[in-house]
């Protein structure tokens, strides 16, 4: 049996479910209290403003991601390449999860609203591409490597023709191949 989510994680999931399903302008801490069955002093004792909800949307999923790619980085002995193999691996898990999904509709919604709640997920992609950028794989591989898994989990999340089964697999053995420890195709 799963432990059930803290009060905090269904508070936030309720904040995305509602942004996805009516849109950042019906993001209310009265909305996301009557979704969950939480008085607004018990949304507001976890989240004193609405833009703290937000913050906090955005914090989980890129402390979410980080923790996939150094779980990922950790099972791959091999170097050079490993950290960009585990982004590809962090952006492309096959079974993302709904809150996720709907953690990153809540952000998408909310940069309308206020761009400087980008600014600590920008901070942790500055600090993730500079990793690749030393990662030892050569040339720009790891650069093209990440933003193709990029566009990859775009197509993905936003339904942009994603790629069926047989053809994702195989962009994402060859996204392997780019990321292997020499570079470029290999045999």
């Amino acid at each position: 049996m799963s432990p059930r989510p803290s009060k905090r994680s269904s508070l936030l999931r309720a904040a995305a479910t509602v942004v996805a399903e009516r849109g950042y302008s019906a993001l209310t801490l009265d909305a996301v209290g009557a979704a969950t069955g939480v008085s607004k002093g018990g949304v507001l004792y976890h989240f004193p403003t609405k833009e703290a909800l937000v913050a906090a949307l955005v914090e989980e999923l890129s402390s979410d991601f980080e923790a996939d790619q150094a779980a990922a980085h950790d099972a791959d002995p091999i170097a050079p390449g490993a950290w960009t193999r585990a982004y590809v691996t962090a952006s492309s898990a096959p079974t993302q999860d709904e809150s996720e999904q709907l953690a990153v509709v809540a952000l998408l919604a909310a940069v309308g609203y206020d761009p400087s709640l980008l600014d600590p997920i920008q901070d942790r992609y500055r600090a993730w591409v500079e990793r690749l950028g030393d990662d030892g794989l050569p040339g720009v591989d790891a650069h093209v490597v990440r933003l193709a898994a990029d566009g990859l989990w775009a197509a993905d999340l936003f339904g942009l023709a994603p790629p069926e089964a047989a053809l994702r697999a195989r962009i994402l053995a060859r996204l392997a191949e780019l990321a292997g420890p020499n570079g470029g195709p290999r045999g």
